[in-house]
């Protein structure tokens, strides 16, 4: 209910851009307007509710955490460095020595993580 509710706050903002793009009378909208912008918004937080929870929830996505200056923990390269915080089969989150990498090594880290959970 509560993103439904975020997406009808940007109607104000929609419904005036409605009425401009169909040369409506009024600068503001008419009620037409109002209405098909809210209906539109409701339409918008149907579908894309379930979109954001997939990006936002999903496991199959993997986190990552990066630090525009640091050293990586294999190869000793400095740079930016990230490193994986979670993915399927894998949780770091309460890691109180979280180990850096560059993108070379992340990669070839998270290959290694993947072929450990293939092998399960």
């Amino acid at each position: 209910m509560l993103y439904l509710i975020r997406w009808q706050l940007s109607t104000p903002i929609l419904a005036p851009l409605v009425a401009y793009f169909k040369h409506s009378s009024s600068h503001f909208g008419t009620t037409e307007d109002w209405y098909a912008a809210a209906v539109a918004n409701l339409i918008g937080a149907c579908i894309f509710f379930w979109v954001d929870r997939f990006i936002f929830k999903s496991k199959t996505v993997e986190k990552w955490e990066m630090i525009e200056s640091g050293k990586c923990h294999d190869c000793g390269k400095s740079g930016i460095v990230r490193r994986l915080v979670e993915a399927v089969g894998y949780d770091r989150r309460d890691d109180h020595t979280p180990e850096y990498r560059c993108a070379e090594c992340s990669k070839k880290k998270l290959k290694e993580i993947e072929g450990r959970k293939a092998k399960k």
